[in-house]
């Protein structure tokens, strides 16, 4: 975050630098906090990888492991990395499937950011000799953006037998 001060977007934070971090037991989208993208004139990547999300399956209550990859092309704001980590933490009680799970953060952060392009992966560990691997995107409508999430969507994961996440 150097060469940021508080009048770029920084002022109204309440996570990054606090030493006493609540955690949130439930799913709580209002945790996620945005920052000011200071680079709007270009078009570049943001990724995360969680490789320690949890959630629980909504029918068994078992616990659900999963990587997570979030990559965005932000437009004017930028997730704060804090308040993403504490949100996906949020999920580790929360009941509910992979693909929902994968939409539900896609949708957060659309909601939050209003990127031009997001995609987010979920990479879950086989439970029962079975994985499940989510992958849903976004491209703002009318835009370049929205052709290359047509594009992506339609040539993802061509050859899945190269992707080794276990």
């Amino acid at each position: 975050m150097s060469g940021r001060t508080n009048e770029q977007g920084l002022k109204d934070l309440t996570l990054l630098g606090n030493q006493n971090t609540k955690y949130s037991y439930e799913y709580n989208p209002d945790v996620l906090e945005a920052v000011d993208n200071l680079h709007t004139e270009n078009d570049f990547f943001v990724k995360f990888n969680c490789p320690e999300f949890t959630s629980l399956c909504p029918m068994t209550g078992q616990p659900d492991f999963a990587t997570i990859y979030i990559s965005f092309i932000p437009d004017k704001k930028l997730v704060e990395s804090k308040s993403l980590k504490l949100y996906l933490f949020s999920f580790r009680n929360h009941g509910d499937f992979h693909e929902d799970c994968v939409n539900i953060i896609m949708k957060d952060l659309i909601k939050l950011l209003d990127p031009r392009y997001i995609e987010v992966w979920g990479k879950f560990t086989p439970r029962g000799g079975l994985s499940i691997d989510p992958w849903s995107n976004y491209g703002r409508p009318n835009t370049k953006y929205e052709k290359m999430a047509e594009h992506r969507l339609m040539n993802h994961d061509l050859y899945p037998e190269k992707v080794d996440n276990r």
